[in-house]
């Protein structure tokens, strides 16, 4: 399923401000919102949709990114459909700075019965790729060293994985209610519970394992697939594979740098490739046929007889593919001819002859000479 422009989404322009991309957000949250919306299996998609949405237009790196290379720039790597992967738990905690506690507490981080979730840190690692991986897109097995849900407890914190009293503060809520007086009137205050820190229950008896943080320091092996065509410097986000949330909460994500292995032979211009080659006196009077290096290995090149240095051959679709899919560069060969500095006593007297010759004179182009007047004209007043 091909995804939907994010502006399309939130229904804004391109240039909107934060301002605008909030007041969008939170009009589609409330409009499709679950709560509203029972049994009501689009609302719920098209929640999850503006999420994303928001997710990434709100954060200005991730939508710099999204306006240069679209949704590859900022989820290639995580595949899935709308909501990037995700949870109903994702969103309430990551956008309780909109909604505060409005909706009875689903928004704000308190999906669970208006208990706090608590949410795991995001992790960024490199990944070096050659030209190769970048032209094709590739799978990496990356080994990271992060924190896991601890497999004693269940990842609860609490001796077999159900030591658990209700909070007698908040009596499981989460929260607490404050009603304080003033020249207004009542006004009543919503706060996290000091006693249980917003989980709306205490541990009886600690994991001896993670000594109650439900989380582990381990290694995990995490496939990562590059798409083809990224670009040094590019981020790649996969959902849920940063570090655990402590006591069952929501794992972060995994941000992926892209750097890019220079080629011995080729230099990359966006999606073109550029190749400098060198051929010798004769060859570029007489033509040849030679080898210019590609991706894949070689690839046969003609040098038409009288090429001058400087002329670009152009070799199409041998490039790069945009990470967009919106075709593939080309490689581009630049014709250099090689003078060489010492001459034998037989090339010398070979080289005096040709130069004496009518056809090794320069013989500049009608619109050369035009161009060379002009110049005269221009230096001269």
């Amino acid at each position: 399923m091909s995804k939907r422009d994010y502006y399309d989404i939130l229904e804004i322009e391109r240039n909107a401000s934060d301002t605008d991309i909030k007041k969008a957000y939170r009009k589609m949250a409330i409009k499709f919102h679950p709560d509203k919306n029972p049994d009501d299996d689009t609302a719920e998609e098209k929640f999850k949709e503006a999420a994303e949405a928001y997710e990434v237009l709100s954060n200005p790196d991730k939508r710099a990114r999204y306006d240069r290379y679209g949704h590859a720039g900022v989820g290639g790597a995580s595949g899935g459909g709308y909501g990037g992967g995700m949870s109903m738990d994702d969103i309430f905690s990551q956008f309780g700075d909109i909604f505060g506690g409005a909706f009875g507490g689903s928004f704000g981080g308190q999906s669970r019965g208006g208990r706090r979730v608590n949410k795991g840190s995001n992790l960024r690692v490199k990944v070096r790729l050659n030209l190769k991986d970048i032209a094709y897109g590739t799978e990496k097995k990356i080994k990271v060293n992060k924190y896991v849900s601890c497999k004693h407890c269940s990842g609860t914190g609490a001796d077999n994985g159900n030591a658990y009293s209700t909070c007698h503060t908040c009596h499981g809520s989460g929260h607490i209610s404050r009603i304080t007086n003033t020249f207004l009137g009542q006004m009543q205050t919503t706060s996290t519970c000091p006693s249980c820190n917003g989980e709306g229950q205490s541990i009886t008896k600690q994991c001896v394992h993670c000594h109650g943080n439900g989380v582990l320091r381990d290694e995990e092996i995490i496939s990562l697939n590059i798409p083809a065509g990224v670009a040094e410097g590019m981020q790649l986000s996969l959902s849920g594979k940063g570090n655990a949330g402590a006591r069952g909460g929501i794992p972060g994500d995994l941000i992926v740098l892209v750097e890019e292995e220079k080629h011995p032979e080729l230099e990359r211009d966006g999606n073109n490739l550029v190749h400098n080659l060198f051929i010798n006196i004769g060859d570029a009077a007489l033509g040849a046929q030679v080898e210019v290096p590609t991706v894949e290995g070689k690839a046969r090149l003609k040098i038409s007889p009288g090429t001058q240095p400087g002329k670009i051959l152009r070799l199409k679709g041998k490039g790069i593919p945009s990470v967009n899919g919106y075709g593939t560069g080309d490689l581009l060969v630049n014709i250099n001819v090689w003078i060489p500095k010492v001459l034998s006593k037989e090339e010398t007297t070979v080289m005096e002859q040709l130069r004496e010759s009518q056809n090794f004179q320069p013989n500049p182009s009608a619109t050369e000479r035009n161009f060379f007047d002009r110049m005269k004209e221009f230096f001269n007043g």
